[in-house]
């Protein structure tokens, strides 16, 4: 069994990993901690576990991390970074699914974060969690950066594109739009139901955080800058991100043949049909990524849609695929979900 804990078990990521591993068959809990709310019961908080998780939160001092095998860390950017050196150091593997170790340039890093990076050596050793590229290189990790939610959507979607040298790297757009859970749990105007019920609008046009998260992985991919137009939008969900995301052809291929060749086999991906259309409630409560490619009027624009619930493809489930791989386990393993409908 591998021993796992969890910093930061109060907020809409956390209750989701927990959901996820009280039915892994190979995890045993041991700490999940709150500062604010040490000694509560996990499921006076969250009823939806009552009969599932007995543990009460504790404090992260008193919690004993240094004894699990793996520990998340389901908190605000910028906590990870002061403890991981220590669980490091007692060989322990840590999954982040904040972004302190997501962007190799950490000078970028404080730009977008505002804040100075507290271990910028381990940045350099943490290994970027999206499964579908780097699955060899976080089976040997200790340290994974578990990517960000819009930036699994739309990585997914450009990818075999890039890859296949098919579309021109400097022009990409991506027209992104996420339900309110992706802003977390706590009190915020702009997330309350009257002001994002019934409401649609566009933010962070001049410049989003995963934005230089998603350049520098296509750019990874593509081994050369891109550019990338990215405009965020919040709609009246709770769950989902939809990506539509925009390229020029620089070369007549067969699109749908494309992207299932590189999707075969990822239990995680799914390739609609020609002329399909994904939609945010077909992935609500699974770890499934399903993307369609279109070829409007046979031109020279190719879309693709992407659509992920950006809370578990988006954060837990992905970690949770991350840590199955990282301690070889089936890569399916406590995430085998079927979405939730309607």
């Amino acid at each position: 069994m591998v021993k796992v804990g969890i910093v930061g078990g109060t907020g809409y990521t956390g209750v989701e990993l927990l959901r996820l591993l009280v039915a892994h068959p190979q995890v045993e809990l041991r700490a999940i901690t709150s500062r604010a709310d040490a000694g509560m019961p996990v499921s006076q908080m969250f009823p939806s576990l009552r009969g599932r998780v007995e543990l009460a939160f504790s404090h992260p001092d008193e919690a004993h991390l240094e004894k699990c095998d793996v520990v998340f860390f389901a908190t605000p950017n910028g906590i990870a970074m002061q403890q991981v050196r220590a669980l490091l150091d007692a060989g322990v593997k840590v999954i982040d699914l904040a972004a302190d170790f997501r962007i190799k340039d950490v000078a970028e890093w404080e730009k977008w974060y505002g804040m100075s990076h507290a271990c910028p050596d381990l940045v350099a050793e943490a290994v970027y969690g999206l499964p579908e590229v780097n699955r060899d290189k976080i089976k040997h990790a200790r340290l994974i950066a578990n990517p960000g939610c819009y930036p699994t959507a739309v990585q997914l979607g450009f990818i075999p594109l890039l890859e296949a040298g098919v579309i021109e790297p400097g022009s990409l757009i991506a027209d992104s739009k996420s339900g309110v859970s992706g802003a977390g749990r706590k009190a915020e105007v702009h997330a309350l139901f009257a002001e994002a019920g019934d409401n649609f609008k566009a933010y962070g046009v001049a410049g989003h955080r995963h934005l230089p998260e998603i350049k520098q992985g296509l750019a990874n991919v593509t081994g050369q800058p891109v550019g990338l137009t990215f405009v965020p939008h919040l709609t009246p969900l709770i769950r989902g991100i939809h990506a539509t995301l925009y390229a020029r052809l620089t070369k007549d291929v067969d699109l749908q043949a494309l992207f299932e060749r590189r999707y075969a086999g990822e239990a995680f991906v799914d390739v609609l049909p020609a002329g399909g259309m994904p939609e945010t409630r077909s992935v609500r409560g699974s770890n499934i990524c399903r993307i369609a490619v279109h070829r409007p009027q046979g031109g020279d624009t190719v879309v693709v849609l992407s659509v992920i619930d950006n809370l578990v493809k988006g954060a837990a489930g992905q970690a949770v695929q991350n840590m199955n791989i990282l301690f070889d386990l089936p890569e399916h393993a406590g995430i085998d979900l079927v979405p939730l409908l309607p």
